[in-house]
C-alpha cells in the first residue's frame, strides 16, 4: 500500500502557499482524467524525486522547492510528461497529457 496522502484538488489544512512550494495538476487523456496513473516528479537534472499515484480524478499534488520540475505520468491510456517553473512558494499548476 502506497504511504502518500490521498491526491486531492484540496490542500491539507495548515498548508501556508506564502511559505510552501507545492505542485499540483491532473493527468488527462484528452479531456478524461486518468486515475491510477504513477506520477513521478524529476528535479532539474532529471533525477527522481518522488512518486504519487493520481486520484480516480486524475489529481496530484507535490510538495517540492523552487526550481524546475519534470512530471511524467505512466499509466494505462498512454505516458507523458510535462514541465514546471517554480520560482518561489506557491501552488504551480500542471497538467500531464497520457495517450
Amino acid at each position: 500500500m502506497c504511504g502518500a496522502p490521498e491526491q486531492t484538488a484540496q490542500l491539507p489544512p495548515g498548508t501556508d502557499l506564502s511559505k510552501e512550494t507545492v505542485l499540483i495538476g491532473r493527468v488527462v487523456n484528452g479531456s478524461e482524467p486518468v486515475g491510477g496513473a504513477f506520477v513521478r516528479l524529476l528535479d532539474g537534472t532529471g533525477e527522481f524525486t518522488a512518486e504519487v499515484v493520481s486520484s480516480a480524478t486524475g489529481d496530484f499534488r507535490f510538495f517540492a522547492g523552487p526550481g524546475n520540475w519534470t512530471v511524467r505520468a505512466l499509466s494505462r491510456s498512454g505516458n507523458g510528461e510535462t514541465s514546471v517553473t517554480a520560482e518561489g512558494p506557491g501552488l504551480h499548476r500542471a497538467e500531464v497529457a497520457v495517450g
